[in-house]
């Protein structure tokens, strides 16, 4: 395969007009611009793209993780990062890691190794010893609260928006309540499993196990979820559900069982995705589009400070409480 060298020999001008041909200088004499391109053209020259990289220290490349490329809540955020991308200039690279860590550690090898600008990790697996091992690497920036850790984030607080929704369930006269969540030992998930205690402590009610469900993510998962429900003989009046999908799930299942919405079960989701506008499903609002174009922008941004921000969210009042 022809290098730059050979190019050069074959169109009788120095590497340096090659160079300059290749890059697109405006400099350049017509003739021996010509002889290049019709030496390039002749030896069937491609430019080693990885090479351009390395010289200019830029890939263009954002790396892109997620659990679950096709769940509502990561496609919005993706789509959001992809409209940041497009503006800027980027490119993509979408890592999906079904929340196995080797995964996502693949994900900080290629950032270690060059091959992306920075990785944007929309739900996080690794623990916080393994990210700090990479933050000098280049630009990370976190879907989580992590202030305080070094590591930049756009970020909703958890805390406040379960406590917001539990505190309307209470206003609307309800004691026993339940809620459906994803993984368990996640950072927003211990943040919700946290506003829950202090919201039985507040308002002096007991706190009853059985009403919390785990490994939520699916319409799927809310079914299963409802066909528990319908067993239980001291079913939660009122389930708070972190997904929207999930709650359409609980919705679906509890017609079929004959758990009337919202007068024996009152339900709010999470996010407002277009599913919950077409079930009538009140739910907690997050912005998602607009998140993923602030993660996008904070991977991109060359401040050598972390900066956090936080993304507000709203209570939308439909039909189901």
């Amino acid at each position: 395969m022809a290098n730059i060298r050979d190019i050069a020999k074959m169109a009788g001008v120095s590497v340096t007009t090659v160079s300059r041909v290749l890059n697109g200088h405006k400099y350049v004499r017509k003739e021996k611009k010509e002889a290049v391109l019709r030496a390039m053209r002749d030896s069937n020259y491609h430019r080693n793209i990885n090479a351009v990289h390395l010289s200019r220290g830029k890939t263009s490349l954002v790396g892109v993780v997620v659990p679950f490329a096709n769940h509502p809540y990561f496609g919005l955020l993706i789509e959001g990062i992809t409209k940041a991308a497009v503006q800027y200039g980027y490119h993509l690279v979408l890592v999906q890691t079904n929340y196995n860590e080797s995964r996502e550690l693949e994900a900080l090898k290629m950032l270690e190794n060059r091959q992306i600008d920075a990785l944007i990790i929309c739900s996080r697996q690794s623990t916080w010893g393994t990210i700090e091992a990479y933050m000098n690497e280049g630009s990370i920036v976190l879907c989580e609260d992590t202030r305080g850790k070094g590591v930049s984030s756009t970020f909703v607080d958890h805390y406040q928006a379960f406590m917001m929704a539990l505190d309307y369930l209470y206003d609307n006269g309800h004691r026993n309540i339940g809620y459906c969540v994803g993984r368990q030992n996640g950072t927003n998930s211990l943040q919700r499993a946290v506003a829950y205690k202090d919201f039985h402590y507040k308002h002096s009610l007991s706190l009853n196990e059985a009403n919390i469900f785990h490994g939520c993510y699916h319409l799927e998962d809310g079914q299963r979820v409802a066909k528990k429900l319908s067993t239980m003989k001291a079913r939660p009046s009122a389930l708070l559900i972190t997904s929207d999908q999930v709650a359409a799930g609980v919705m679906t299942c509890c017609l079929e069982k004959g758990i009337e919405v919202p007068k024996d079960l009152a339900l709010i989701g999470f996010d407002n995705q277009p599913i919950s506008k077409l079930m009538h499903l009140t739910t907690i609002e997050i912005p998602l589009v607009d998140l993923g174009e602030k993660l996008f922008g904070q991977a991109i941004q060359n401040n050598k400070e972390p900066t956090y921000e936080e993304v507000i969210v709203k209570l939308i009042e439909r039909e189901t409480v």
